[in-house]
């Protein structure tokens, strides 16, 4: 059988339109006699197929005039794939590469959340809520004969590994000028001096280019994740994850490889978790820790590199989003001679950099400062610090034990997790030390209440704990494109707010611009800031449960975490919907 232009189909197809049925529409268009549609349609609901797939896989028929037949069976647009521009497509990188070729689908077009793709058979439309799960968006189809299809989808998918290799290629001297601290005595060496062979130098340039990216955006952890279908890397800036990359799928190994080998890890163990650090010099005065741990899931090795930043424990203390009663009161106990400091909060939440900043306050050549930590993320000169390894006995209590024996002045542990850490730090703040430490709970209340459950006396407890912070991190709204909100009356007045602060306060919404992220940049600290008072001592006392301290603290007239976060609202500096996702339980 000739191949009939695609044109002349079309102009042969308009003249014998209306007819119904696939099968008739095949005869009626030339493509098919009356004999092969009849036997064609049995074979294909034989094979449970449709027809048009079965005559046009089996040769019965030109995918062409096959599939102009069916977009006008089916009033679907037909598109001629051979006049076009893969530089007209939309960038492959943004899809699922397998979904693609699962489907033998093509993207065509992308207009806001709407998707146009290239479909081989109307079948195929029915198919296309992976694709749509995948990319979040709506999918849109148009027929295209299917060989044209897998040619153009080939050479998308080519074309787009190209182009990532190319623009590895010209990644900014910027890159180049990193210089890990990889050997055994602590010399610098180039970043591409780690790569295996010249067919690395592009990975090696990818890795480098997203460690830059990470730390211009201000990340503090970087994912590397394979999936099925696709593998992408996202940051997490300001408490949130966003992706910012889609590399080639086929590059997955590579990426793995390379940074378990900048990170000093067994590139050859794959089935077990591990642990590395990377030490990144970006200047002559300037260097980054990266904390590395790997973990194999069922499709290969996600790596997640946590970003440590000394100057995080450089902010003074006016910069952490205290008010002015709350930092006084933290300023007031970090002058005491004995006591101790409680700072609880979840994972994430800020409570080491607020510590720190309370170290570097107290950081005088007059004191012994020694911290033991899990591990040590921000290293500060004039303090004695110890990372703590469980593995071989030097757990926070024993940590603790031999720092007593050192002539400290203060002393702060990681964390307290258990009642032989929490009573050795209770005896050192009875006994001329002040104590640091952070305690997993969510509020100043329930903090008191959990070193009871752990076997702290009621007595202990009430002489040594001078200070409690509670806190969480909220997103800042983006001074550029902010704006205004009007919330009913009845809705403020549910959060807390009285009639004068409602009409007195202008509140904000997130916008998102080029500035920021979804309308937010950068974070503040809300804190519960808690002392211990005479009054609080007589409720632990009595072992008083964490609502009656909780009302103790609002009598006294110190805020709940959601009442300081309300104050920033209407200060302007962050929206109440983010106050109510970091403050409520």
């Amino acid at each position: 059988m000739s191949q009939p232009s695609f044109e002349s189909t079309l102009s042969h197809a308009a003249a014998h339109g209306g007819l119904r049925g696939i099968a008739q529409r095949l005869v009626k268009h030339g493509v098919l006699s009356d004999a092969q549609a009849a036997t064609a349609q049995s074979t294909a609901s034989d094979l449970e197929i449709s027809l048009l797939q079965h005559v046009i896989e089996s040769g019965l028929a030109d995918p062409v005039a096959a599939t102009v037949a069916a977009g006008w069976e089916y009033g679907l647009p037909v598109i001629d794939l051979e006049a076009l521009r893969l530089t007209t497509l939309p960038p492959a990188a943004d899809y699922p590469v397998k979904v693609l070729q699962n489907l033998n689908v093509l993207p065509l077009a992308r207009h806001g959340h709407r998707l146009t793709v290239a479909v081989p058979y109307p079948a195929t439309l029915t198919q296309l809520d992976e694709l749509q799960f995948a990319t979040g968006l709506s999918i849109e189809g148009v027929l295209a004969p299917v060989d044209q299809i897998t040619v153009a989808l080939n050479n998308y998918l080519a074309q787009n590994e190209r182009g990532m290799l190319d623009e590895l290629d010209g990644i900014d001297d910027a890159v180049s000028s990193l210089n890990i601290v990889q050997n055994s005595d602590g010399n610098e060496v180039p970043l591409e001096e780690a790569s295996q062979s010249s067919e690395d130098a592009p990975i090696v340039k990818f890795v480098n280019k997203i460690l830059l990216d990470a730390i211009r955006q201000g990340a503090s952890d970087i994912h590397f994740e394979p999936y099925e279908t696709l593998y992408r890397v996202r940051f997490r800036v300001d408490g949130m994850l966003i992706e910012v990359a889609r590399p080639p799928f086929a590059m997955r190994h590579r990426i793995a490889a390379r940074l378990k080998i900048m990170a000093r890890l067994d590139i050859s163990e794959r089935r077990l978790p591990q642990d590395g650090a990377i030490k990144l010099k970006l200047s002559r005065t300037r260097s980054l820790d990266f904390r590395v741990n790997s973990l194999p899931t069922v499709y290969g090795e996600k790596l997640v590199l946590r970003i440590l930043d000394p100057t995080a424990a450089q902010l003074g203390i006016e910069q952490l989003g205290f008010t002015d009663e709350q930092r006084a009161l933290y300023e007031h106990t970090l002058k005491q001679p004995q006591g101790m400091i409680l700072v609880t909060g979840p994972t994430g939440s800020g409570k080491t950099v607020s510590l720190y900043t309370g170290i570097n306050i107290l950081n005088k050549v007059e004191r012994n400062i020694c911290t033991a930590e899990d591990p040590v993320e921000i290293k500060v000169d004039g303090i004695n610090q110890v990372n703590v390894l469980p593995k071989i006995g030097l757990d926070f209590a024993s940590a603790l034990r031999a720092f007593l024996r050192q002539d400290p002045d203060v002393v702060m542990v990681g964390e307290i997790r258990d009642l032989e850490t929490a009573d050795i730090a209770v005896k050192a703040a009875q006994t001329g030390h002040l104590v640091l430490s952070t305690v997993h709970t969510n509020s100043a209340a329930e903090t008191l209440t959990r070193l009871a459950n752990m076997g702290v006396s009621s007595f202990n407890i009430a002489s040594a704990v001078s200070l409690i912070i509670a806190q969480r991190l909220a997103r800042k709204l983006c001074h550029h494109c902010k704006e205004p909100i009007e919330i009913p009356r009845k809705a403020l007045q549910k959060e807390g707010l009285n009639n004068e602060e409602i009409n007195q306060a202008t509140l904000y919404k997130a916008v998102g611009c080029k500035h920021c992220t979804q309308g937010y940049k950068g974070r503040i600290g809300i804190y519960e800031v808690v002392p211990i008072t005479e009054s609080m001592r007589q409720l632990i006392m009595r072992d008083a449960n964490s609502l009656e301290i909780d009302q103790q603290a609002r009598r006294e007239g110190y805020p709940s975490l959601h009442r300081s976060g309300l104050l920033k609202v209407m200060q302007g500096i962050t929206s109440l919907e983010e106050i109510n996702r970091v403050s409520k339980e």
